[in-house]
């Protein structure tokens, strides 16, 4: 029931936006801003000593046998 309600009410809310016409009547502009001096934050920072290294290995891998099935025995 609660949904059904909320379903009704989105809807007619829905509608009622895309009934209304919009016009712009004035053309907007930006305030003029004036910035002078300021000093942008420093910071220090001791960051964590990362060593990469490379080592060669030699895994074994298993072998697969794949057995074809017959020609004939698709058929069944």
């Amino acid at each position: 029931m609660r949904s059904l309600v909320i379903t009704l009410l989105s809807g007619a809310a829905a509608l009622s936006l895309t009934a209304c016409d919009v016009e712009q009547t004035e053309e907007g502009d930006l305030p003029e801003v004036n910035v002078e001096g300021g000093n942008l934050p420093e910071f220090d920072v001791d960051t964590a000593d990362v060593e990469v290294q490379t080592e060669e290995k030699t895994i074994e891998v298993p072998t697969l046998d794949v057995e074809e099935p017959d020609a004939g025995a698709a058929g069944r």
